[in-house]
């Protein structure tokens, strides 16, 4: 059980972070400084909404979403850990994993000398997390809300094995409507094309998406610009620690499939993610640490 009051007093900064029952009892972490207002959920250490002062909301969230323990939020920035997509080898697991079915404790909350808001949320293993992976392991997310919103997921091995693992920070962007976007960046980058599988080669300068697409972008760490002349801005979207981008819209036939998501959901949102799977899973020695990160912001 989480103790609204204990977290005010032991991590609330007075004007700027504090912590309410959003939604259905799930507890979240508001911020609000001179740069931007954010919400995150404890439950998952889910990012739900990031919006810099003078714009909308750059990240999308479902209106049909759950916020229910035992069910995935949809929308903000899941955090996919320690598998993406189905597991491997047992389908009965959740898909991407369990980071995002479980309450993250709150670690620390700070203000930087430049007035940005900085957020540590921790998530270790127990007899739970065994339930679903054998491995001993620590981590962290770390989020600092500026002009920017910086995600970065921190996982240590404190296991005596190495171990390798998955993960993603699977970033829902805000559109106009996806008929008005274009991404940019990814030109000449091989892809696996999960709906027709098998790689190809993205030639056009500029991806306009006009059905279902799910695209596993491999061996780019480039940054990637969401462009949306309707809501007159451009959204940068730049990542560290991470090789493959992930591009996923569900279109109109799938969209009307899942259960969290209106039939119509599919027009309003992108997913550009962060991602360490397919030819990049990540191998920890025990005692070693991998870093990887979302930044997200409005191109200057």
């Amino acid at each position: 059980m989480i103790d609204l009051d204990t977290l005010d007093e032991k991590f609330s900064i007075e004007g700027e972070v504090g912590f309410a029952e959003l939604e259905n009892d799930l507890v979240f972490l508001t911020i609000s400084n001179k740069y931007a207002d954010a919400d995150i959920c404890l439950y998952g250490g889910h990012v739900t909404s990031f919006r810099p002062h003078k714009t909308m909301d750059l990240l999308w969230m479902s209106p049909d979403s759950m916020f229910e323990v035992g069910k995935p939020i949809r929308g903000g920035i899941p955090v996919c850990f320690p598998w993406f997509g189905p597991h491997k080898s047992d389908p009965q697991k959740p898909q991407h994993g369990f980071a995002r079915l479980m309450y993250w404790n709150v670690a620390e909350t700070a203000t930087t000398p430049t007035g940005e808001t900085r957020v540590r949320l921790q998530l270790s293993s127990s007899e739970e997390t065994k339930n679903y992976w054998p491995f001993d392991f620590e981590a962290e997310l770390d989020i600092t809300v500026g002009s920017k919103l910086n995600v970065l997921l921190k996982v240590t091995n404190t296991s005596n094995e190495s171990f390798e693992f998955g993960s993603a920070l699977h970033t829902y962007f805000y559109l106009s409507g996806i008929e008005n976007i274009g991404i940019e960046g990814l030109q000449g980058t091989t892809y696996y094309n999960q709906l027709n599988p098998g790689n190809e080669v993205q030639e056009e300068a500029v991806l306009h998406i006009r059905e279902a697409l799910t695209r596993h972008y491999l061996d780019t760490e480039a940054a990637v610009v969401i462009s949306d002349p309707v809501f007159r801005r451009r959204i940068l979207v730049e990542k560290t620690g991470s090789k493959v981008t992930t591009v996923w819209n569900p279109g109109k036939e799938a969209c009307a499939t899942i259960g969290d998501l209106p039939d119509d959901g599919y027009e309003s949102f992108v997913c550009v993610e962060a991602v360490n799977a397919f030819n990049n899973l990540i191998c920890l020695a025990p005692g070693a640490t991998h870093e990887t990160s979302a930044i997200i912001g409005l191109e200057a």
